[in-house]
């Protein structure tokens, strides 16, 4: 993937528009059985992921958001069809989750990362102005440790001016594979839509590694 520049190119029988909400689960074990193939998203509280989500489902209200930062408080799990899901992790980072609830899900996406066969891939949704923070390494370390692909998505890109927002997409990038080496990083401005082809383009590639066919 060009991390330098936004992938114009649209996804090819991606079906993202199909989804639909599933279940929510609390822990690893209430998830959905763990066949087909799944990606996740991290990011976080006020990172835009919702708005991601939604923008690449082209939907408006798939993933519920919120400007009370930390809302999502389980493992938000969308249909794509029945080999194919998107799943919503925990808003994370925020100051005012308790201390309890933040070592829970530690411990969760941990088990999450290294036990889920049917996970391709992990999206992690950082705000362009604030990127890596420590929930940002953490996620990717979880990742890099699970050998799992990973896609730093550099959200809001629209709230800089072009030039800095790569010059702060190569910056990240060389922080990112200084983490992760397998990981890619690209630019979005989800409410805009830019960006969007590009995030979908490579989960159809994560997909193709555990689903024969797409929807028509």
């Amino acid at each position: 993937m060009n991390t330098t520049s936004i992938d114009s190119r649209p996804a090819i029988n991606s079906g993202f528009h199909l989804a639909s909400y599933l279940t929510s689960a609390h822990t690893v074990a209430q998830l959905p059985e763990d066949c087909g193939a799944e990606v996740a998203f991290a990011g976080r509280s006020n990172s835009g992921k919702s708005s991601t989500i939604n923008a690449l489902c082209r939907q408006k209200a798939l993933a519920r958001t919120s400007k009370t930062p930390g809302r999502t408080q389980q493992m938000v799990v969308f249909e794509l069809d029945h080999d194919r899901r998107l799943v919503d992790l925990p808003g994370y980072g925020y100051a005012k989750v308790p201390a309890r609830l933040r070592a829970h899900w530690g411990a969760e996406l941990q088990r999450y990362f290294n036990r889920r066969q049917s996970l391709r891939g992990l999206v992690i949704v950082m705000d362009v102005r604030h990127p890596m923070k420590p929930f940002d390494h953490d996620m990717l370390n979880f990742a890099g440790a699970a050998g799992l692909p990973c896609l730093a998505v550099l959200n809001k890109a629209d709230k800089l001016s072009r030039q800095q927002a790569q010059r702060n997409l190569r910056a990240v990038n060389s922080n990112v594979k200084a983490v992760h080496a397998g990981a890619e990083t690209v630019l979005l401005a989800a409410l805009k839509r830019q960006g969007v082809d590009a995030l979908a383009a490579q989960l159809v590639r994560w997909f193709e590694d555990g689903v024969e066919e797409f929807p028509k």
